[in-house]
């Protein structure tokens, strides 16, 4: 597995956010500073590299989408062979400034498997944000494959399309995992990968997790986007050779 050499601190989550300056003043100034008790999170405006990125995520949205649609066409069908209904899964997401929108996955779960979830929250293994569970039983035969290979996430390239999302950024959570994380990683698009998902995953901790998404907001550029796109190419492929 690739791994990232990032220094994190434990402290990160014991202060709580300041986000007096995060309002629509700061918004329309060149750097916004969002403190905590240990440490500050620069994030400053790059319009160009903006204006790229959204460029740059549209033609790998349109490109992926044209190619892809054959193998999409064939998970959707055996989703509903597994469990009849809707291959599609839409869920309420946390994007950024805090808008709520729509994420598109394939569905890797039985019907009604968010109904289940708060018994199964004791037995989660997750030293992450997310909630996840080895032999989670909601999850179908073909929900192990296409969540092994990542192959669940590829309808997000619609929310990508629609400028929701970007092919590199946080991860966006649901309101409830968000609203236990700090708000300064909304300052960017999420993303469908980013530093912690080619870096451990959910064998991180949270502030490991947190650590790396403020990593990416100061650090962001098509080269560090660019180089976290090829990593996680390598990584899917290890795994679904694995």
């Amino acid at each position: 597995m690739t791994t990232l050499n990032v220094q994190t601190d434990s402290s990160l989550l014991n202060g709580k956010i300041e986000m007096t300056s995060f309002n629509e003043t700061a918004l329309n100034e060149n750097k916004i500073t969002v403190s905590t008790s240990s440490r500050e999170v620069h994030y400053e405006e790059r319009p160009v590299y903006e204006v790229v990125k959204r460029i740059f995520d549209i033609i790998c949205s349109v490109s992926a989408l044209a190619v892809l649609s054959p193998l999409m066409l064939i998970v959707m069908i055996l989703i509903m062979i597994d469990d009849f209904g809707s291959p599609v899964y839409t869920q309420e997401r946390v994007g950024r400034d805090g808008r709520i929108f729509k994420i598109y996955k394939f569905r890797s779960m039985y019907k009604k498997a968010d109904k289940i979830r708060e018994e199964l929250m004791a037995k989660d293994e997750c030293r992450g944000a997310t909630f996840k569970m080895k032999n989670d039983p909601r999850i179908t035969r073909i929900g192990h494959i296409i969540r092994k290979t990542s192959i669940d996430e590829l309808p997000q390239l619609v929310n990508i399309l629609k400028g929701e999302m970007s092919v590199i950024g946080p991860r966006p959570f649901i309101p409830r995992e968000q609203a236990n994380l700090p708000d300064d990683r909304l300052l960017v698009n999420p993303g469908l990968s980013c530093y912690w998902q080619v870096g451990g995953k959910n064998s991180l901790t949270k502030e490991e997790q947190i650590a790396l998404d403020r990593k990416y907001i100061e650090d962001r550029s098509i080269a560090v986007d660019i180089k976290i796109i090829i990593k996680t190419i390598l990584f899917v492929f290890k795994i679904g050779n694995s």
